[in-house]
């Protein structure tokens, strides 16, 4: 009992969705229905990049890039723009939750090389900015984050049509964060010089040459140039091949947690109360409520849930991204940062917890501000 209570507070996402899905499935009992509410593309893309990601993860590759662009660091303000940089264009391939795995205990290593006095004063901020940076770099693309390959599926957009759409939004959440960087980099005006021990990829060129043709091929699945099945079994294969162990990296809550919300949605799309009163909420205020749902049950339950009530898929995409600023669970990639900084730093997650809390509802506000001024 005490695994199942552990479980459930560790995957409380995971916990909600499947007491809602068997809670719905009481009011519309199981049928031949229910297997039309799978989105299984949007679920075998996931897990083909989650397994992509952990591989080059695995490897190196990620840190090994890193450290080539630590090279040229030679004062405090370089450093923190290559550090927040890397959260922030590394998540619209790798995803942010992957980026914030990868480049915080990164962070981590590069400042402890740094003074003591220093590494105070950059220790936080640059955590929190590169936790921002990772949910604002990711929404430009589809695969950036799960809710992006979900919408950019169910509304059938092209890569361009997509783009466009975050474009804007994803400009000015660039010249915050420099904005911001360079304020955070302006705190010491001496020169530096980060000497850390370069790290190679730990496999060899064959074995990461297999990983980048199967990132290149889940890139033609999500065009639509592959049919997703064929890039499934092709993943399978290689993970099969290269490392049985990405198998188990791969986080297949998250999965379940999809699934969950699928039958969940569905079944409340066939009660017509139900389905009647969400859609009258919904439409219209499609940003709206993705930025107030985000805050409750993160940003990507509420793209499902949303899109389930509402054809306004841009405006849900929208709604979603930018809802992922704000409280600690609008986005649960943020948790990853937040369980970083815990372990490594326990006395300072009040501290962070503030920063974080403060500078999410801030860049929330600015671009609000700046989605009503496109209206």
């Amino acid at each position: 009992m005490k695994k199942v209570i552990a479980f459930c507070k560790r995957e409380m996402v995971l916990s909600i969705a499947f007491c809602l899905a068997v809670v719905s499935s009481l009011v519309v009992l199981p049928d031949k229905e229910y297997i039309s509410y799978i989105d299984f593309r949007t679920l075998s893309l996931l897990f083909c990049l989650m397994g992509v990601m952990a591989g080059f993860q695995k490897i190196g590759v990620f840190r090994s890039i890193a450290g080539k662009l630590l090279e040229k660091v030679r004062n405090v303000r370089t450093l923190v723009f290559i550090l927040i940089g890397l959260c922030f264009f590394f998540s619209m391939l790798i995803t942010n939750d992957v980026a914030l795995i990868t480049f915080v205990p990164f962070t981590f290593l590069v400042l402890d090389f740094l003074e003591e006095e220093l590494r105070d004063k950059l220790f936080i901020p640059v955590v929190v900015f590169q936790t921002i940076a990772a949910n604002l770099g990711s929404m430009f693309t589809p695969i950036g984050n799960p809710q992006n390959l979900y919408l950019y599926g169910k509304a059938g957009w092209g890569i361009g049509e997509f783009l466009l759409i975050m474009a804007p939004y994803t400009g000015l959440s660039l010249f915050l964060l420099i904005l911001f960087g360079w304020r955070i980099g302006g705190m010491e005006k001496q020169g530096l010089q980060v000497q850390i021990e370069k790290e190679k990829p730990s496999a060899g060129a064959v074995t990461i040459g297999m990983y980048l043709a199967l990132f290149l091929l889940c890139l033609l699945t999500v065009v639509r140039v592959l049919p997703y099945y064929v890039c499934l079994g092709i993943a399978l294969l290689v993970f099969v091949i290269l490392d049985r162990e990405i198998l188990k990296k791969i986080d297949y809550c998250l999965l379940l947690t999809f699934v969950c919300f699928f039958v969940f949605i569905g079944n409340m799309g066939r009660i017509p109360a139900f389905s009647d009163l969400l859609s009258r909420i919904v439409e219209g205020n499609e940003v709206y409520c993705g930025v107030a749902f985000s805050q409750c049950i993160s940003n990507v339950p509420a793209a499902l849930l949303l899109s389930g009530f509402s054809e306004g898929y841009q405006d849900i995409l929208i709604g979603v991204n930018l809802g992922g600023l704000g409280t600690l669970i609008a986005s649960m990639a943020s948790l990853i940062s937040y369980k970083l900084v815990a372990v490594n730093r326990p006395e300072s997650k009040g501290k962070y917890l503030k920063q974080f809390t403060f500078w999410n509802i801030v860049f929330l506000i600015m671009i609000m501000l700046f989605y009503l001024l496109l209206r």
